[in-house]
């Protein structure tokens, strides 16, 4: 994902274009999968290690920029460092690398070179827990929808927050969405929310927008139906310290679809189909803006 929000906002149209692998996006989401039994992780998973105490033996050796794709092409210098691409090669040889080649030969070790600061987020280890509550869906006519299943008792704050926004479906359900990630301190620092089962929904928030199931494109690798799997909460953005400034990045939530088969097809990485929310300030403000120059 592109950190400028100016990009995120052009990417809305070409997301309305509701099909997967689109090139002009600028949000994507690629899986890559191991099988259950693999040279890198064991088969069953480690009990009571955290962090680099359950590393695995052998690692596959990723570009000495971005930290992330597999680095393929070694620098034809040093033979040390490895990169993704010529690009992040030069940017690695413009930033520091010129000087650590350059060293005398020996002394020179890529394997520990750490990745470049600022290119990527943070990183951090997430704790997965149970949600307390299970709501109504916010898509409903009614704001009384919006109740705690199994219990007859509405609450009258949440109620009252919904009428003020009964004229407009996508308020209605922004005011149902805060609600449902609000309810427990916990739920306030959810970052992501995840459901492996087959027929699950996400959290929307906003009507507009909200795909049916019949919106949802199918797999550009083996043509079967994309489920829903998980997505990202705005908590997210207050944990990379994404500053309230101009251009600063921003999402009501980030949902993703991958192949309900979980498709091989000998590629390393495989790109699903991902859908961005924004919440109705921000999608007021674009259209503000924008229709001067569509005018």
């Amino acid at each position: 994902m592109c950190p400028s929000m100016s990009c995120l906002l052009r990417d809305q149209h070409e997301q309305g274009k509701g099909w997967a692998g689109n090139p002009r996006r600028s949000v994507k989401v690629f899986r890559c999968q191991l099988p259950k039994n693999n040279p890198f992780y064991p088969v069953e998973e480690p009990k009571g290690c955290i962090g680099t105490e359950c590393e695995a033996g052998l690692h596959a050796r990723l570009c000495d920029w971005c930290g992330t794709w597999k680095g393929e092409k070694l620098c034809s210098r040093c033979r040390k460092a490895s990169y993704c691409s010529k690009k992040h090669q030069e940017l690695h040889w413009c930033a520091s690398h010129k000087n650590d080649c350059c060293q005398i030969p020996g002394s020179f070790d890529g394997s520990i070179l750490p990745v470049m600061a600022g290119v990527g987020w943070p990183e951090f280890m997430m704790v997965d827990d149970e949600e307390t509550y299970c709501f109504a869906s916010c898509g409903g006519n009614s704001s009384k929808q919006l109740v705690v299943q199994g219990q007859s008792k509405t609450d009258d704050i949440t109620l009252s927050l919904m009428d003020q926004f009964e004229a407009d479906d996508d308020n209605r359900c922004w005011a149902s969405f805060l609600d449902r990630i609000s309810r427990n301190p916990r739920d306030r620092q959810q970052v992501l929310r995840y459901c492996g089962e087959e027929n699950a929904k996400p959290l929307w928030a906003v009507s507009s927008g909200s795909l049916r199931s019949a919106d949802i494109p199918s797999c550009i690798y083996c043509n079967g139906p994309l489920r829903y799997e998980f997505q990202v909460m705005p908590q997210l953005l207050h944990y990379f310290h994404v500053e309230n400034e101009r251009d600063s990045l921003d999402w009501a939530t980030i949902v993703v679809y991958t192949c309900q088969e979980s498709c091989d097809k000998n590629i390393s990485y495989k790109e699903e189909f991902v859908c961005v929310q924004l919440s109705p300030d921000t999608k007021g403000t674009y259209r503000t803006t924008s229709s001067p120059a569509g005018s």
